[in-house]
């Protein structure tokens, strides 16, 4: 049984890298002007000296994949840390009105910089995504110490999103024309705008956020076998939940600060994952969350590259339309759950 559960889990580990890697691939060959393998390779390599394939490759492609791979592999991290913290299936930075928050902050920022004839910075950003990520969490967790159950809590993190949503809405409506135009293709979800002065700050932040993640599995493991059980096994309790609340906010945070708001991918790539190995296990589910969140979402953005070329989707369209039935399927599963449960 031991032997069977490593190599499915050596299996879905190198089936996650080689789509990842195969994917990375495609986004960097397919486009507007396609490359073929062996032309990509002599750009990579410095064989082509040509400096608009440069460009296209080196400016545009490779930033915008490696964001794709990086910030997909957050929000679905993101989704992990907080469907353990609350204990529910259907928790996510999107769906908990998270990064509604931090979209807000972003947009005042962005409209606040711009009048005063200056450009947000990279840390301007993320800073700002953060500060309202927090406040978004906050008042979630306000809420779940008055809410009955876990639905109502959902159902609260929902209208919080609604009212971000709202506010920043009509914060656009009165910002100047060239503002609106950037916050419209902004608020969509989009990895097209990021370029290479970008990837420093998303890797540093993404590098740290996930090592931390993983410094929290073994807490994490026993958090999820129930509170009591935690406290008995030595886990300081309001550390393990401050760290989740802060490394969670963090990535969700850094995705819609560089690409905007992104649906569903922190709810439905952790329980992709957990099916692929047949565990819950955050030692093994948090580095395959991150790689199957960078699989799901370096897949969207290629899909919203090409369906309609040259007009490009937002990639949460695409992530939506995959992401959704997930969802509804996850829900369910419960409510079966629990009518056998209940007939049992």
């Amino acid at each position: 049984m031991n032997r069977a559960k490593e190599m499915r889990r050596i299996g879905g580990f190198a089936l996650l890298i080689v789509l990842a890697l195969c994917l990375f691939v495609l986004n960097l060959m397919l486009g507007s002007g396609s490359l073929r393998g062996i032309v990509l390779f002599d750009v990579l390599s410095g064989r082509n000296p040509d400096p608009m394939l440069h460009r296209i490759l080196f400016d545009i492609r490779l930033p915008r994949a490696v964001a794709a791979f990086l910030l997909g592999g957050a929000l679905s991290v993101s989704g992990f840390l907080l469907q353990s913290f609350f204990r529910n299936p259907i928790a996510g930075p999107f769906v908990l009105g998270i990064s509604s928050g931090a979209k807000l902050t972003v947009a005042l920022l962005m409209i606040a910089v711009s009048q005063n004839q200056y450009s947000a910075s990279a840390s301007g950003m993320v800073a700002a995504a953060f500060a309202g990520s927090l406040i978004a969490m906050g008042a979630v967790l306000l809420l779940s110490g008055k809410v009955q159950n876990m639905a109502q809590l959902i159902i609260a993190g929902v209208m919080i999103g609604y009212i971000c949503n709202a506010v920043t809405e009509l914060v656009i409506t009165f910002a100047d024309e060239s503002n609106i135009v950037n916050l419209h293709n902004w608020s969509r979800g989009s990895f097209s705008s990021i370029g290479r002065t970008a990837l420093f700050p998303i890797v540093c932040i993404v590098t740290v956020s996930l090592i931390g993640s993983v410094l929290l599995a073994k807490p994490i493991s026993a958090y999820q076998l129930g509170e009591s059980y935690a406290q008995n096994a030595g886990v300081n309790l309001k550390l393990l939940r401050a760290g989740m609340i802060l490394l969670s906010s963090l990535l969700s945070a850094c995705v819609t600060a560089f690409a905007g708001p992104i649906s569903f991918v922190g709810i439905a790539v952790p329980h992709l994952v957990k099916a692929l190995f047949g565990t819950a296990r955050p030692l093994i589910i948090i580095p395959a969350s991150f790689l199957g969140g960078a699989v799901f979402c370096t897949a969207c953005d290629m899909l919203a590259r090409m369906l309609f070329a040259p007009t490009e989707l937002s990639v949460s369209t695409v992530t939506a339309v995959f992401g959704a039935p997930i969802v509804i399927q996850i829900m369910l599963h419960r409510n079966a759950e629990k009518r056998g449960g209940h007939n049992g």
